[in-house]
């Protein structure tokens, strides 16, 4: 006599069982080239994307941006409208939790080893492509984490509501700004997949403020500099005096829950260029370069926008002849909580039951989409997802293995927090 035992199929099970289909998924979405600027093919990416939170039975809607909103905030990209797609399953549970992604990536530059940007290979455990790791490898591990939750016949504890957006790579307005803000949400608790990975949990981020700064010379043939203002010079001089700033910024800190001792940073010239006519025996006209100024999250942000104008404005005041304008490009807010609500613990407990290490809470140096969730929505939010290496860089990766992982961690949250 034979007995024949049937192990019915857990989250966890599938999702080790289907790791290949999800790969697939993620390089599926990879082919679709969504770069921002300018916001490449967002039509198709949320066609693929609201198909397949349907196929796991969503209610979903694929939302276009009003063109008239979108004419007064990018009047230069009316030609690549704007989408965003909510997805909705209801379970009939009293609260609702909400995953957040975006689908837009940085552009691309350089050789790639494998495949290309926007060509995903495989190699020996490696998904490579641009958005692999920052972050259409987090949206594959949203679907499949639904997915395996259906297959399974698990029913989370909570209503599942999910976004996937547009334009975080750039300011959000008509990404997840927008849908914090018009999208409708039914949202309690928010999960945003960047920010944390591996075993850190993030409960908060840094913000910036971007500004371009152009300074005004004077043309004059080469031969006779002494006729004009050489702006290039004069900006020179204005990038020297950014050490007086910099030393200011060292006093400043926050100390994060894992211990790390963060200070606000600033980076010069991430674009810089000459005005035009610049040519090898011409005194350069003009000149400008851009600031990116990471804001704690114990700085205000305006604050900070103000007392960089004022010291740009004076130190150009002490350079004879340096004559600027100074551009706002963008800014984000930086976001935290303390990790006392019962979400965080929570988190934590999944994130160690599946990676079988102790997990910590961190503050990310970057920014993100969480402080949308958390200070626009005011409810409790974490940022967490497979990240990966070498994202905005070259060969950018994401783990297959953390991919599951972060799948995985998002149904164990899904199925043992309370609320």
């Amino acid at each position: 006599m034979s007995t024949k035992t049937n192990f019915a199929p857990t989250p966890a099970s599938y999702l080790d069982r289907h790791q290949v289909d999800l790969t697939a998924f993620l390089q599926k979405i990879i082919r679709v080239r969504t770069v921002n600027p300018p916001g490449e093919n967002y039509g198709e990416i949320t066609l693929l994307l609201a198909e397949a939170l349907r196929a796991v039975g969503l209610k979903t809607r694929r939302i276009r941006i009003p063109r008239a909103l979108q004419k007064k905030t990018q009047p230069g990209l009316l030609d690549y409208p704007r989408f965003n797609v909510i997805g909705f399953w209801n379970t009939g549970a009293k609260k609702t939790f909400h995953f957040n992604a975006h689908y837009d990536v940085v552009p691309v530059s350089g050789q790639w080893k494998q495949g290309g940007p926007f060509n995903p290979a495989v190699e020996k455990g490696w998904i490579y492509g641009r958005g692999t790791a920052d972050m259409k490898g987090a949206i594959a591990s949203i679907v499949f984490a639904l997915k395996a939750l259906r297959e399974s016949g698990v029913r989370p504890n909570f209503n599942v509501e999910v976004s996937f957006t547009a334009d975080e790579e750039t300011d959000s307005a008509l990404g997840t700004g927008w849908v914090a803000k018009h999208g409708k949400l039914r949202a309690d608790y928010a999960v945003v997949g960047e920010g944390g990975e591996g075993d850190a949990v993030c409960c908060g981020h840094n913000g910036v403020v971007w500004l371009n700064v152009r300074v005004h010379g004077r043309a004059a043939h080469g031969s006779m500099p002494e006729k004009g203002i050489n702006a290039l010079e004069k900006m020179s001089a204005l990038v020297l005096a950014f050490e007086t700033y910099k030393r200011r910024l060292g006093s400043r800190k926050f100390r994060a829950p894992d211990g790390q001792l963060m200070h606000p940073t600033v980076n010069l010239g991430g674009v810089f260029a000459s005005g035009e006519g610049g040519k090898v025996n011409t005194v350069p006209a003009a000149a400008s370069f851009s600031i990116d100024r990471r804001v704690l999250p114990v700085e205000d942000i305006r604050t900070v926008e103000r007392e960089l104008r004022l010291f740009l404005k004076a130190a150009a005041r002490k350079i004879p002849d340096c004559r600027i304008t100074i551009e706002k490009i963008s800014d984000n807010f930086s976001c935290y909580h303390a990790p006392t609500h019962p979400l965080f613990a929570a988190m934590q407990q999944s994130v160690s039951r599946i990676r079988r290490r102790p997990a910590k809470f961190m503050v990310s140096t970057g920014f993100n989409d969480m402080h949308f969730f958390a200070q626009v929505l005011k409810i409790p939010t974490i940022g967490y997802g497979p990240s990966g290496l070498d994202y905005h860089a070259v060969d950018e990766r994401a783990r297959i293995k953390d991919l599951v992982d972060s799948a995985k961690i998002y149904t164990d949250l899904l199925t043992t927090f309370q609320g």
